[in-house]
């Protein structure tokens, strides 16, 4: 048991002495960047999701009749 609690011990001491933090403007900066480029791939996926899904429709339907 003590040693799970001298690895807590430890770790809070690096997180608080060691870490360099971001500052909060450049957190909210990388955070809509992320989010940003996250609805732009979506949109890209959507996108060629819904290509090939009518493509695939069509061959279907060529090779039905």
């Amino acid at each position: 048991m003590a040693g799970i609690s001298n690895y807590i011990s430890e770790s809070y001491n690096e997180l608080t002495n060691h870490v360099t933090w971001t500052s909060w403007p450049e957190a909210q900066r990388l955070t809509i960047l992320v989010a940003v480029f996250s609805i732009i791939f979506s949109l890209a996926i959507w996108g060629i999701d819904t290509v090939f899904s009518s493509a695939i429709e069509q061959y279907f339907e060529w090779i039905k009749s």
